[in-house]
């Protein structure tokens, strides 16, 4: 099975780049985050008509996750277990969206950005990645054998490698103790960061910001990330960056990252 996971940055600025990925890497499912747009506005009909189900979460114009398969789209669930709120009243965001895909059970995920240290969505953030990493320990508690993907951008960089300049984030999200520390708590449940066990090698980037020629300047971040349980870590036999998707008029500034997952023993 291929699975990717992809922040594309508009599903309907960039439908014609998502249907020629699918072709491009054969692709079974696709996650995609930052779709802005609701279900209803979701492309789906050009994926049906390519042999794909598929379900979406979203609002008119922020954030926005989706799964597109075509091994199976099954309980789906829109949001996890716990899920934190934003605004006034505090309401659950479109960031994160579940399926069983091809007997994987896939999570696509949109982890809020935090904006600054002090701003009231930092805290939002971590909150939100505690209560994710308490839904992940129920459904592994529940099975140990589960299959568990939790794919899609983090907004976190695991490492000072993980950035083209430490010193430029000195003081800022994405790279603070507290955000590190809630994606080790996914490592203590047994979950692997597939990037890094596939990828391991520093300056290995998903995400290039669209001001100050970033990408031409290869000044990036890895914060798009591939979680595994253990029964899944033990399947996937390699990790792909397309970094060609990043190029030409129109990408997204994201990445897609592509796992190969072998059939069950």
């Amino acid at each position: 099975m291929r699975l990717a996971t992809w922040n594309i940055n508009s599903v309907r600025a960039r439908l014609d780049r998502a249907l020629a990925l699918l072709e491009r890497h054969d692709l079974d499912v696709l996650a995609l985050q930052e779709t802005k747009c609701t279900a209803e506005q979701f492309p789906a009909a050009a994926f049906e008509e390519r042999g794909y189900r598929v379900a979406a979460l979203g609002t008119s114009q922020w954030n926005g996750v989706a799964l597109v398969s075509r091994v199976g789209l099954d309980d789906v669930a829109d949001g996890f277990p716990g899920q934190p709120g934003w605004g006034e009243p505090p309401a659950a965001e479109a960031r994160a969206l579940g399926a069983t895909c091809g007997g994987l059970r896939v999570w696509s995920l949109y982890v809020p950005n935090g904006r600054e240290l002090t701003d009231p969505h930092y805290a939002y953030k971590l909150d939100w990645l505690a209560r994710l990493r308490d839904a992940a320990a129920g459904w592994l508690a529940a099975d140990p054998d589960l299959p568990l993907a939790l794919v899609g951008d983090w907004n976190i960089a695991p490492l000072d490698d993980d950035v083209w300049d430490p010193e430029v984030f000195v003081g800022r999200t994405h790279v603070s103790g507290p955000e590190r520390a809630a994606l080790a708590a996914l490592d203590a449940l047994g979950l692997q960061e597939q990037t890094r066990v596939h990828l391991p090698e520093p300056h290995t980037f998903t995400y290039w910001d669209y001001q100050h020629l970033r990408f031409a300047r290869r000044e990036g971040m890895r914060i798009d990330l591939a979680y595994a349980s253990p029964a899944l870590a033990a399947r996937v036999t390699g990790v792909r960056i397309d970094r060609d998707e990043r190029k030409g008029k129109g990408a997204s500034d994201h990445a897609p990252v592509l796992l190969e997952v072998a059939d069950p023993a």
